[in-house]
């Protein structure tokens, strides 16, 4: 039976830099394959097929405390310990799982979502009000002008996150994804986060207001306990909220309007109701999924896959979310392809099973008001002459380091 030892290893690249080139190489080496994450070793399952049956496998955790004997050894010396180190829903698994998913599914429900639809348009129109502002020919990078703030501030008004500590937080954020940190620059950042989400939380206790993290404080100190949350689980299920709450709609947001733009034909369709916004926000998310891996799985018992792979008890697995949004063995040779009229929208960019990502109706809303009301507002935008896509330096957020644009038809300037 082969174990990741036992096969040639993809060493996944930190920095990001040719992830078509390694969503390919994942495609081609077969359902599950060996690969190394900053010197872990795991098995990446690109498969969608797989994946989805691996996702909401019971004998598939989340918690590296209790699944993963090398955690106590790994923990010191790895970039991205706080993926797996943090005592929240993501890192949970079975009762405690539910438990701490319930608390915060609160804060998503359909109505909550929906109540927050006039304040995210009129979040989007002041941003874009502002890049009219911009002189005619000046590029403006979108990523940093558009696809960033929107979700921060709409957030920021979930949680309940002063003005003052919203950029303190992106910086901060913008870190637990970088896959390029050292140990030691990976612990000062977590160490920094945390005590920023402990002053909100004295904040807050001093002063609740009507927002998610009051909320959370009032069932913490209701049942004091620990019956609802411990004071580290209250801490850390901020943590992935402030995180999880707008990375992957920023990603979102940037790759959809970089897809329209190199693909202007898609963009003609949707312009002429041959397809929906809702259509790009979907071929969007399979295409170019907003994290193309997410640290860490681990096998509870052993999962037989064939007669020739099985994962060990204890192994690691890796979700290759791009990857699965690319696989020929459901889009065969189209997975390349941006295609809005793409029938099928099936992909797995939030996750399936019990982990499925509670704020995708979020990010999907987000996304789709960003998009149509951009492209509504400047109908001439266009890429910058010479712009460069260049992706962000990380092996889990796939997006860009930057969007420069032309809003209108002027002529850039230099």
């Amino acid at each position: 039976m082969d174990r990741p030892l036992d096969r040639p290893r993809l060493v996944l690249d930190p920095t990001g830099r040719d992830r078509d080139a390694e969503t390919a190489e994942l495609c081609a080496r077969g359902p599950a394959t060996p690969v190394d994450i900053l010197g872990v070793e795991a098995w990446a399952v690109a498969d969608p097929v797989l994946l989805e049956e691996l996702l909401k496998d019971p004998r598939v955790s989340k918690d590296g405390h209790q699944h993963w004997p090398d955690f106590a050894e790994v923990v010191p010396t790895w970039p991205l310990a706080l993926w797996i180190t943090v005592r929240n829903m993501f890192n949970a698994h079975g009762a405690d799982h539910r438990r701490l998913r319930r608390l915060v599914g609160s804060a998503f429900t359909a109505r909550q979502i929906g109540a927050l639809a006039e304040r995210i348009e009129q979040l989007t129109d002041a941003l874009l009000d502002d890049l009219a502002a911009t002189p005619p020919g000046v590029p403006v990078d979108l990523r940093e002008r558009l696809a960033y703030p929107l979700p921060i501030q709409v957030i920021s008004r979930l949680l309940g996150l002063p003005d003052d500590l919203q950029e303190g937080f992106r910086h901060i954020v913008d870190r637990v994804f970088s896959t390029t940190l050292t140990p030691e620059e990976s612990e000062a950042n977590a160490a920094a986060f945390f005590a920023m989400l402990e002053g909100l939380i004295a904040a807050k206790r001093r002063h609740p207001g009507d927002d998610m993290t009051s909320l959370l404080i009032a069932a913490r100190d209701t049942e004091g306990d620990g019956a609802a949350l411990t004071e580290e689980e209250l801490r850390d299920t901020l943590l992935l909220v402030v995180s999880a709450g707008y990375e992957t709609t920023v990603n979102l947001i940037d790759n959809g309007i970089a897809l329209l733009l190199t693909h202007p034909e898609q963009l003609a369709t949707v312009r002429a109701g041959r397809a929906r916004w809702s259509d790009v926000v979907e071929e969007a998310l399979r295409r170019d999924a907003p994290l193309a891996h997410l640290p860490l799985r681990f096998a509870v018992e052993d999962i037989r896959l064939s007669d020739e792979v099985t994962i060990r008890r204890g192994e690691v697995i890796l979700p290759s979310y791009a990857a699965a949004g690319r696989h020929p063995c459901r889009y065969g040779t189209t997975g390349d392809v941006f295609d809005v009229t793409r029938p099928v929208k099936d992909h797995l960019a939030f996750g399936h099973g019990p982990h499925f990502c509670l704020g995708a109706p979020l990010a999907r809303m987000e996304a789709g008001t960003a998009l149509r009301k951009l492209f509504e507002r400047f109908p001439d935008l266009t890429l910058a002459p010479g712009a460069e896509l260049s992706p962000v330096a990380s092996l889990i957020s796939n997006g860009h380091r930057s969007l420069p644009v032309l809003l209108t038809a002027g002529r850039a300037d230099g």
